[in-house]
């Protein structure tokens, strides 16, 4: 149960720190704060615990590969915002963001089958 309550403080504390760089004058870094490997941390810490080294290289390489979806978010986020109001182009971006993982999935059972 703590470990659960440790993981929600965190979460916690990654909004808390985007919302106050958001309205400072580096408002831009707000975008680097959920780059930072919280979660990958934990889901690293917890393959390689209940699993093995080879579990934890394949955790890293699809992390690898999650990149492009996140990649294809931002450029549609870029792209849409001067031609579409705000919450139309996250819904968009989100979209694209959607489409682009699943095609990351299939992609990735059909190269690695065994995983």
């Amino acid at each position: 149960m703590l470990s659960l309550f440790l993981k929600c403080l965190l979460g916690a504390l990654a909004v808390l720190i985007i919302a106050l760089l958001s309205r400072s004058r580096s408002f831009f870094v707000a975008g680097l704060v959920p780059l930072f490997p919280t979660f990958a941390l934990i889901a690293h810490y917890i393959v390689g615990t209940e699993r093995s080294a080879a579990d934890l290289r394949a955790t890293a390489l699809f992390g690898l590969w999650s990149l492009v979806p996140y990649a294809v978010y931002l450029a549609s986020v870029y792209w849409l915002s001067v031609r579409l109001a705000l919450v139309a182009t996250l819904a968009w971006a989100t979209l694209a963001w959607t489409l682009c993982a699943l095609l990351i999935l299939v992609a990735w059972y059909r190269l690695y089958p065994a995983a």
